[in-house]
């Protein structure tokens, strides 16, 4: 079996979770992990599966994607070794304010140079009003220091920030 990266983009409508869903289960392809979301109209999902090799999933999808409207791409990935390892502490972000450019860069780098790690971000604009939130992985111990430069940064750019430990039976 393989482990393939599923990608599925275009219009909304209903049933494409379903029908793509579908199209796996009949090739004995198993869900592990996916994410979905509707972006001003526009459905995105993308989502890890193991199955049979990844032209024969591609083949299998190509009907769904046959009007032009979808786009579904495959390919194969590396499998992970044994159990995924936290590479630190989860915190969630949470950034808030008049929507301006930079916001997304400029928040980002500052856990990026502490030494953390994003593992999930999902934005939000309705009206003038901007926001962000990201799962996080910080070292262990940073946590303050990063919470001080996420809060001299927000301050530049004119927005809010939250920075807190997340609850891990929610992640």
């Amino acid at each position: 079996m393989n482990e393939l990266a599923i990608t599925v983009i275009g219009p909304d409508r209903p049933g494409i979770v379903a029908d793509v869903a579908e199209v796996l289960n009949g090739l004995g392809a198993n869900l592990t992990d996916s994410t979905m979301t509707r972006l001003r109209g526009h459905f995105a999902m993308t989502l890890i599966c193991v199955g049979p090799a990844a032209a024969e999933v591609e083949a299998a999808l190509a009907p769904l994607a046959a009007d032009g409207q979808l786009l579904a791409t495959v390919r194969a990935v590396t499998p992970e070794d044994g159990a995924t390892v936290p590479a630190g502490e989860p915190y969630v972000l949470a950034v808030h304010g008049a929507d301006r450019m930079g916001i997304v860069a400029a928040m980002t780098r500052v856990l990026i140079d502490a030494g953390g790690n994003l593992t999930d971000l999902s934005t939000r604009l309705t009206g003038d009003f901007y926001v962000v939130v990201a799962e996080v992985e910080l070292p262990a111990g940073r946590s303050d220091e990063v919470a001080g430069r996420l809060m001299r940064t927000a301050a530049e750019l004119g927005v809010g920030v939250s920075l807190r430990p997340a609850d891990p039976d929610l992640l």
